[in-house]
């Protein structure tokens, strides 16, 4: 903390304390000659190439503000195809000639690094064999301090990429299709008499987590291995009496908040809000909107600072989506939106959303976007985890759908009818108390079934997995949302051609596309089986699992969406599939061979223990002369409990032992693993979770639903 605000009040300090661990514009301007700064802000603000000749004194500058703030090393920082970040630290220490220690940083170790890239998920494009691969800065995203016990480690956002050039990395391209909407954007303004020099996607991410006591996490090897519970009976309270949403937050809680909140403010990391979250010990943190580069990296960083300070609090932090049965599971609610580089907010209605020609024709243009790409949105979020939480009457349905709400939908089908909408933007609610204020009503209402629902300002793709890394769902987005203005433009041109009035021809083309694109708007309740008909009818897909959205990434379609537009190469969407495939066959395998030690080593001698005890007190009772019909029948009950698990552990030990012999990468193996490998696992989980709920406490093994959500 600095000096002078060591007694200023604890806003102040947040304030002032703000990015104190990021070489920012400020630590820029203070460390580097001026025209090399201005050079440097031109790269980040502007767009514009980097000029290597400046890299020297940049590194320079970067290294001596770190080492003044206790940085002994760096890394680049950087996020391979595992869903994880990752880091490679190296002394700014050197030697001279004679053997002199020096303090060094030189431009050449800033722009680029070269970590072995034999050992990390590349779908065949390396072999094991082949361990080059580069890493290159990224000045778009600030360079930031990793605090630890004995110091800091400089840490540099960074790209990945293979010898051959080929991208190793969700990084990449995230930064393509950021290049690709803000073109296409930028067409549609210029078209419409607003130009912008850039527009660039922004985003704010809520994410929401589970926090256990540290010791009953050490005690489930199922949340140590997998992250989620495999087998547990659900408690007698679970969240039936809804009293924990929005509830005061526990102290012990509040404390990991606040030590996350300063770490993450130091960060640069602008989160905001933090509330409990429906279920017993679910909480959420939500940040600031920011361009979706520098917030996607935030939210990587946020996750494992979270991580960090819960191990420190006694905590663990649970991002698994659904790592209870019973209760609801996190999401990480994606706010996408589109702003220019002067400030405006491209899916603002404004004040009278009606007469918003261009939020109407980008609106649109989001909706068909959605519409002609739900399965690649789907794909995006696809992950073992999603599975257990999509349409499970908690999160958006695998079928993506748009909700605009009642007001918004009025205004586009009077656009699409050729008409003016008099809808306004909000009315004002009531309350009939006269010392409490008015409360302005907006012209949209929520709505949590909604997969992608407009939410007055952006569009929330709740549908994102709490675990994600968020870089490739918005990839999705952004490519689909290109595609979408770039079709908007090209039929706004041709109206203007023949000499329409911009404003008029911007309405028209918004109707036109709305009027095609109709049947992927929905704002009723998608947990409904009607919708799932209704839907069918309409012709939206429901990708129910993994295996089946995985699929886009070989549809034609899909495909030459991502490569003519300079994101993906064809041999680059191969492997980003066989990756993924493996990574969920992996992830279910993990889970069952989990499951089957823990009924080996905890759950079968429990329950054999219980059943000799009450054979015991059976033989007992019937040596007295006692007759127990009633405890006899219950002692038939538990002992065929216990030979049912064992028969269903056969079966998914069997499923296992044919689950090693085949291919992870294959998309038929993946399918056996939902269709044949999870309903094992199930049948498992549900004779151990019945013998759970009628043995004795004190033999259970492991700590049960009510300790871990209550205590």
């Amino acid at each position: 903390m600095l000096p002078e605000t060591r007694h200023a009040p604890a806003a102040t300090r947040t304030a002032l304390d703000f990015g104190a661990d990021t070489y920012n514009v400020d630590a820029m301007r203070e460390t580097l000659p001026r025209p090399v700064f201005e050079k440097l802000v031109a790269t980040i603000q502007r767009g514009e190439r980097l000029d290597s000749k400046i890299a020297d004194e940049v590194a320079h500058g970067m290294k001596e503000w770190a080492v003044a703030r206790g940085a002994t090393h760096f890394t680049h920082w950087f996020q391979p195809l595992n869903g994880q970040s990752a880091e490679k630290h190296d002394a700014f220490l050197t030697l001279s000639g004679d053997g002199e220690p020096l303090v060094r940083f030189s431009g050449g170790q800033l722009i680029q690094a070269e970590p072995d890239a034999s050992s990390f998920p590349s779908g065949g494009m390396r072999s094991t064999f082949e361990a080059r691969g580069y890493t290159a800065w990224d000045p778009t995203s600030p360079a930031f301090l990793m605090r630890h016990e004995r110091g800091a480690t400089l840490c540099i956002p960074t790209v990945f990429l293979s010898w051959k050039g080929e991208t190793l990395d969700q990084k990449t391209p995230l930064l393509r299709s950021v290049e690709e909407v803000s073109r296409s954007a930028c067409r549609v303004l210029k078209l419409l008499r607003k130009p912008a020099a850039r527009v660039h996607p922004t985003m704010g991410t809520e994410q929401e987590y589970f926090l256990v006591d540290r010791r009953f996490w050490d005690a489930r090897p199922d949340l140590v291995v997998a992250g989620r519970t495999v087998l547990g009976a659900p408690p007698p309270k679970g969240q039936q009496m809804e009293d924990h949403y929005f509830g005061a937050v526990p102290e012990r809680v509040l404390a990991f908040m606040e030590d996350v909140e300063h770490a993450a403010w130091a960060l640069g990391i602008p989160v905001k809000t933090r509330h409990n979250e429906v279920a017993p010990h679910q909480y959420e943190i939500a940040p600031i909107f920011e361009d979706v580069n520098r917030a996607a990296d935030h939210n990587m960083l946020l996750m494992e600072i979270m991580r960090r300070v819960a191990a420190r609090r006694g905590f663990a932090c649970l991002l698994h989506e659904k790592p209870f049965s019973g209760v609801n599971g996190s999401g990480k609610h994606n706010n996408w939106s589109l702003a220019t580089d002067d400030g405006r907010n491209l899916l603002d209605p404004g004040s009278d959303p009606h007469e918003n020609a261009s939020f109407l024709l980008f609106a649109s243009a989001v909706i068909r976007a959605v519409h002609r790409r739900g399965n690649l949105l789907r794909a995006g979020v696809a992950s073992a985890g999603n599975d257990h939480r999509l349409g499970a009457n908690e999160a958006p349905p695998a079928i993506v759908s748009v909700f605009l709400g009642e007001a918004l939908t009025d205004i586009f089908d009077a656009c699409a009818a050729g008409k003016a909408a008099d809808v306004t933007q909000k009315t004002i609610v009531e309350l009939g108390m006269s010392r409490l204020p008015q409360i302005a009503k907006d012209n949209t209402d929520r709505n949590r079934t909604s997969p992608f629902a407009f939410t007055g300002n952006k569009f929330e793709f709740r549908a994102v997995g709490s675990s994600q890394a968020i870089q490739v769902p918005n990839v999705f987005v952004n490519c689909a949302v290109a595609e979408a203005l770039d079709e908007v433009a090209d039929r706004l041109e041709k109206r203007l051609k023949a000499k329409q009035d911009p404003t008029a021809a911007a309405l028209a083309v918004a109707g036109e596309v709305y009027r095609e694109s109709k049947a992927v708007v929905f704002n009723g309740d998608g947990y409904t089986q009607e919708w799932v008909k209704e839907a069918g009818r309409r012709g939206l897909p429901n990708l129910r699992d993994t295996p089946a959205a995985l699929g886009v990434y070989a549809d034609a379609e899909a495909r030459k969406l991502l490569t003519s537009r300079g994101i993906f190469l064809e041999h680059e969407l191969d492997a980003r599939y066989l990756i993924q495939l493996e990574i969920f066959v992996r992830s279910v395998e993990i889970e069952a061979s989990v499951l089957l030690r823990m009924v080996d080593t905890g759950v079968l001698p429990a329950v054999l223990k219980q059943q000799e005890a009450a054979a015991r007190s059976l033989t007992a009772a019937k040596a007295a002369g006692a007759k127990v019909p009633a405890q006899e029948k219950a002692f038939a009950e538990y002992a065929a409990g216990v030979d049912e698990l064992l028969a269903r552990k056969a079966a998914l030990e069997a499923a296992l032992v044919k689950i090693k012999k085949a291919h992870p990468e294959a998309p038929a193996h993946a399918r056996w693993v939902c269709d044949e490998l999870r309903p094992a696992m199930n049948a498992v989980r549900a004779a151990s979770d019945a013998l759970e709920a009628r043995t004795e406490g004190a033999l259970w093994p492991f700590p049960t639903y009510h300790q871990m959500l209550f205590q």
